[in-house]
Parts: C-alpha cells; structure tokens; sequence
C-alpha cells in the first residue's frame, strides 16, 4: 500500500499494512534493547585486554545511562512532532553505530566510552517511541495488548541481550567480535521493516525541535512519587548490578567463568522482571508496590547470603526474586504516579520518573565499583544488597503508614 511522505508532501512512499508493521516495531525494538545489553558477559574479556579494574568496568556500564537521560530530556517529545517513523530510524542508527563501534574496536578505552553513550542513545529514543507507536499500530486489539507487548519486547530484548552474548562467546570464534557482528545484522534487517512502516500519527513539523524536558513533580503527588521513585531506584539499581558486574561476582567470587551461564543468570533477572510486570501485577493489583519491595528485601538478604557462603543456587534465586520484585514495582509505581498526576503534567511527571531510574541504573553501580576497589568485590556486593534492602524496606514501610494514614 501507498500513504502520503511524513513530511506532509504529496509524495507517496510504500509502506506496509498496519497488522504488519505492529510486529516489526515489536522485533526492532527488541533487537534495539538487546543491543544496549550486549556486552554484559564480555566485560571480563575487556578487563583482562585492556587492564582495568572493576570500578572502570562499572563507569563503561555507566556511561549507557549518560545517553538514555540525553536522550530522553532532549527527544522525549520529538515523534509527537515528525512522526514515530522518522524517530525509531535515529534511534536504529544510534545503535547500529554503537554495534560497529564494538564490532571495530576492543582495545581503546575511549571508544568502548563511545559505543555505550551511542547505545543508551538508541535506547532513550526508541523506548518511548516504540511504546507509543505500537499503541498507535494496535488498532482493535487495544492500549492493553500494545502495553503489554512493548513490556515483553523492552525486558525480553534487554535479558536477551547477555545471553546471545554469552552463548556465542562460550562456542564460537572472536568473541569480542560476532556478537556485535550478528546485531548488526539483527539491526539492518528491522531496519527495513521501520523504512516502510506506515506513519500512525499526524505530522506537524519536518524538523524536530529540540527543547530539553524540564523534570517536576507538582507538590499534590509528590508523597506518591517519593515511594514509587525510591522503589523503581532500588529495582532498577539491582538491574544495574546484575548487568554490570554479575559476570566478575560468578567469576572472581564463585570461580564460574562460563561466559553463557553469566548470561543466563542475567538473563533470568530480566525474565523475573517480565513476569513480575506482565503476570503477577493484575494479580496483586494495588497491593503490587508493597508486594515488591517485599520482594526486592528478599532478594537481596539471600544475595547477601549467597556472596557470605559463595552459593551460586543463591545467587540466582536471588536474582529471581529481585526481579520479580523489580518489575512489580516499576509498573505499580509508574501506574500509581500516573493516576495521580494532573493531565497536564503527566508528561513531566513520567519524564522525572524515568530520570530517577536510569539515575539508578548508573550512580549504585559506580559505587559498587568504587567500593570493590577498597574492600574488594564480595564485600562490596554485600554491602550493595543491604543499601537496597533497606531502601526497600523503607518504601514497604512508608506504603504501609500511607494506608493506615488514609483508612
């Protein structure tokens, strides 16, 4: 089928059926998300070719977040304006470039620097984009449906991203190398599929303007938003370790130094998250934030446990239940901010929300790598795992206070 260009012009551009482009947006923003996690297992390798510690595997980590807060204070509201389209294809460029980066280099520092801001780039202009442009495509099968497939591909892409890693690392040649290889083939495909995705919304302007996202919370929500923000930090800072430094805790604490099975315990870290969100929330319904934080404690008392008496069975169990906890607290928390935000300033409201979380997945990580280098790598985990506890701990009680406050 033909459809008008997206700049408004007579110009007609083939593109592909609605029922059609609403899987491939679902498969690029996949693939996208799986590139941002790519390197996860590899870390080690980096570390024993370029000789450096801990702490500088957690800044690389951290510089991923540096490009998702630039892009989603600078482009957050860029497809409202020229259309979902002429957004994701900016945001598949990022990370096809931040794919050769890794694809050409392993042995300069600053271009490792490079590739990660370039992923977390591709990854702040696709999250929101992606999301919306699914809703846009859902037609009959509704908001819900298009909610729940942008959860899956966004934590699915995100786990799958180590494990592809890993198990290519562990048998095939050139590690550090076809991994970056098969993304980008992964990205040059789905990137078809985007060239001739219809254009779902009206476009009212053919070049974007860039105007930088003011966070705020109005003082009517601000109560809600400290519970729900301080539990999506601690989630999201258990993502955060788990993505950079599970590889170094399985190899130098526990002596595993598979590279799949350190993708496969990330791997499981994401799927919990996925089914904390997807599956057990419209179980718990409101009780979903407290049920959580609960989770988050556990976790991470037997993730302190399981670094005490070098368990691996631990550590993944505690991975599990953390993620669990995470991906029920995030959404009942960005649920519950945006039911209390006014309309007006949902927007914004949800934009703080989200700089607080990748906040979270950057600064505890850091630390973590800054505390290794003092106290070393099991005692800083320990360490981390009783920090988010107790933050956990204080959400549950705050919630619990709240209730009996309002009853």
């Amino acid at each position: 089928m033909a459809a008008q260009s997206d700049d408004g012009t007579s110009h007609q551009r083939r593109t592909l059926p609605g029922a059609v482009a609403f899987p491939l947006v679902a498969a690029a923003f996949a693939v996208t998300m799986l590139g941002t996690t790519l390197p996860t297992p590899l870390y080690v390798l980096y570390q024993r070719e370029l000789h450096f510690s801990t702490l500088m595997i957690t800044v690389i980590y951290a510089a991923y977040a540096v490009g998702v807060l630039a892009a989603l204070l600078l482009f957050g509201r860029v497809s409202d304006e020229i259309g979902r389209r002429r957004a994701l294809l900016p945001g598949l460029f990022a990370s096809m470039l931040s794919a050769v980066v890794f694809l050409v280099t392993h042995d300069h520092l600053e271009l490792l620097f490079t590739g990660r801001v370039l992923s977390g780039l591709s990854a702040g202009i696709f999250t929101g984009t992606a999301t919306a442009a699914l809703v846009d495509l859902a037609g009959e099968r509704g908001t819900e449906h298009a909610s729940l497939v942008a959860t899956a591909v966004n934590m699915g892409g995100l786990g799958s991203g180590p494990l592809l890693a890993g198990v290519l690392a562990q048998v095939a040649p050139a590690p550090l190398h076809l991994p970056y290889a098969v993304d980008l083939g992964l990205l040059i495909a789905v990137t078809v599929g985007i060239w001739f995705m219809p254009e779902p919304v009206a476009v009212t302007a053919r070049r974007p303007r860039l105007r930088v996202t003011r966070p705020g919370v109005p003082p009517e929500v601000r109560g809600t938003f400290v519970r729900a923000a301080s539990a999506g930090f601690a989630g999201f800072a258990v993502l955060g370790l788990f993505t950079a430094v599970a590889p170094s805790f399985l190899g130098n604490v526990l002596g595993l130094h598979s590279f799949a099975l350190s993708g496969g315990v990330v791997f499981s870290v994401f799927a919990a998250s996925t089914v904390g969100q997807i599956v057990l929330v419209p179980r718990f319904g409101r009780a979903s934030l407290k049920v959580g934080c609960a989770g988050l404690v556990v976790g991470m008392v037997l993730l302190t446990a399981g670094l005490a008496v070098e368990s691996f069975g631990l550590l993944v169990t505690a991975g599990v239940l953390a993620g669990l906890g995470q991906g029920m607290s995030f959404r009942a928390g960005l649920a519950a901010v945006n039911a209390e935000a006014p309309a007006d300033q949902r927007a914004s409201v949800a934009s703080t929300f989200f700089v607080v979380i990748y906040v979270a997945l950057s600064v505890p990580v850091v630390g973590e790598g800054l505390a290794t280098d003092v106290v070393g790598l099991r005692a800083a985990g320990i360490g981390f795992s009783v920090a988010v506890a107790v933050l956990a701990g204080w959400v549950l009680a705050a919630l619990v206070r709240a209730e009996r406050t309002a009853a």
